[in-house]
């Protein structure tokens, strides 16, 4: 396709970004239209991406590719997959929903900018097909959401914000280092010089030792994006500190970086050091659920219950991206955008609760559901989707992990299933001490859902109970580009994903 939709979905928000910044402080309407159109068009954008996306095909879609630094080898490659696919569009949904309907009370101006550089950013990241390309949006990405931490959050939001870009920068690092050696190394089966990810995958042959040497510096910058354990600490300190928008963004999009990094950069880059690597990632993506389940069932305060939620959800994506199998890899990318959908949901629920108490302490909220039935409501079913009741989102994710991983990660999808009773546990409580009982004098005010509130949330719900009851369409565009993905890396290490119709036959 000629038409440039994928670079429009990078140069649109940049673009506004850069005018809002130009924009005066004294004209506050002119800066809310401009961001909102800017982030509305690249909503709809991706939307358009979605619906013109070619179900049945495996490989890339919408390509765009122009030599960026000849000499380099660096070009502006970019394109769409199944496995990309819907993290654009979540992106595009998320972010309007974030710049019209939470408001960051004080200097909108340059919050609407960074957001829209975030954006930027991220996109770039997702539809990347190019090693350095994606290293530089990998890196835009950093510097709005440190401002956006420390400049709107709460009172250690300095702390949490330096410790985010930390260590992510030195995760990045590690990658730089990686992409470059990457290129370097494989200039010998392409006969010059790219940081082409399509070429290097598929012509590529490293010795086994380098291989892995390569892996684990691009896995290391994906494990604390995740964050995976043990490199999670800066999570929940990001998380609790940062404003709401930013708490959105950062558990709807940011996070996926990594899963997303993981599944295309290492499996697909080094299938041979990625099944090399296999026990230990899966080892570490089961305590990651176990101990994320546990440190939230400790938390008193309400938003960090819901960051230590996130460490365990995230173990499972990663349980299934290296279980791989077909059905393993396309949960784990379905429950990339079911935890963005319903964690970034309970962050919007939990950022209002604070707007009207003032407080995100368990302890001091009691009996909402009394004062207010149709918040409670609301909370309750996003609640559900992050548990994984049957009939929403959060079920189907988890249920092609856990089946999925069964044959190739027996025991760690033994262990790992009790997370899902420990979300029940965490969760369920947490709402029972929030919303039961009689509300005392300070909770007897609570506002119950307004109608600007109610629209906000009105797209989250929709998704969590649409993708719940019929999931087909989601798995009808991952499926291929799994199958694909999985083919590629049997391929090209001595992997062989088990095939239930032969097992059954030998049985």
């Amino acid at each position: 396709m000629s038409f440039p939709i994928l670079t429009l979905l990078v140069l649109v928000p940049a673009i506004g970004s850069a005018l809002v910044a130009l924009l005066s402080n004294r004209q506050p309407d002119v800066v809310k239209i401009v961001s909102l159109l800017t982030s509305v068009l690249v909503g709809g954008l991706a939307l358009w991406v979605l619906f013109a996306f070619d179900k049945g095909a495996s490989g890339f879609q919408f390509e765009s590719q122009h030599m960026w630094i000849e000499r380099w080898g660096v070009s502006w490659h970019l394109g769409v997959d199944g496995i990309s696919l819907f993290l654009v569009v979540l992106t595009g949904i998320l972010f309007p929903l974030v710049i019209v309907g939470i408001d960051p009370h004080h200097d909108h101006k340059r919050y609407v900018s960074w957001l829209l550089l975030l954006e930027a950013g991220v996109m770039g990241s997702f539809v990347s097909l190019d090693l350095f390309l994606f290293f530089v949006f990998f890196e835009i990405v950093l510097v709005p959401m440190y401002f956006l931490i420390g400049g709107w959050g709460y009172d250690q939001r300095v702390y949490a914000a330096t410790k985010f870009f930390l260590f992510t920068m030195i995760g990045s690092a590690f990658m730089l280092v990686g992409i470059v050696a990457t290129a370097i190394l494989a200039k010998a089966d392409n006969g010059n010089v790219t940081f082409d990810l399509v070429k290097i995958a598929e012509n590529g042959s490293f010795a086994a030792s380098t291989g892995r040497w390569l892996f684990f510096a691009f896995a290391i910058a994906f494990a604390v994006k995740v964050p995976l354990f043990p490199l999670h600490t800066w999570l929940p300190d990001a998380h609790t500190q940062a404003p709401t928008g930013g708490s959105v963004i950062l558990a709807g999009v940011l996070l996926k970086l990594g899963t997303y990094g993981l599944l295309r950069f290492g499996v697909y880059l080094f299938p041979e050091a990625a099944v090399w690597a296999r026990p230990l990632f899966l080892t570490l993506a089961t305590i990651g659920i176990i101990w994320g389940a546990v440190a939230a069932t400790m938390q008193k305060d309400l938003k960090r219950l819901v960051a230590y939620s996130s460490v365990a959800h995230l173990g499972f994506i990663v349980l299934g991206t290296f279980a791989l199998t077909s059905q393993a890899i396309a949960g784990g990318v379905m429950q990339n955008i079911n935890h963005g959908i319903s964690t970034g949901a309970l962050f919007i629920l939990v950022g209002m609760i604070y707007e009207r108490r003032h407080t995100r302490e368990i302890a001091q909220l009691k009996g909402l559901q009394k004062v207010a039935p149709v918040f409670a409501a609301a909370f309750m079913v996003v609640m559900l989707s992050s548990i994984g009741v049957p009939g929403l989102n959060g079920f189907v994710g988890e249920f092609l992990v856990l089946i999925g991983s069964f044959a190739t990660a027996r025991w760690w999808v033994v262990v790992a299933a009790t997370g899902v009773i420990l979300a029940a546990l965490y969760l369920l409580w947490a709402y029972q001490r929030v919303f039961h009982g009689e509300p005392d004098d300070d909770n007897r005010g609570f506002a119950e859902l307004k109608w600007r509130e109610g629209m906000l949330l009105l797209p989250f719900i929709a998704i969590i109970v649409f993708t719940g009851v019929y999931p087909k369409p989601m798995l009808d565009r991952i499926e291929p580009s799994v199958q694909r993905l999985v083919e590629h890396v049997e391929a090209h290490s001595d992997w062989h994903a088990p095939v239930v119709e032969a097992e059954e036959g030998e049985g």
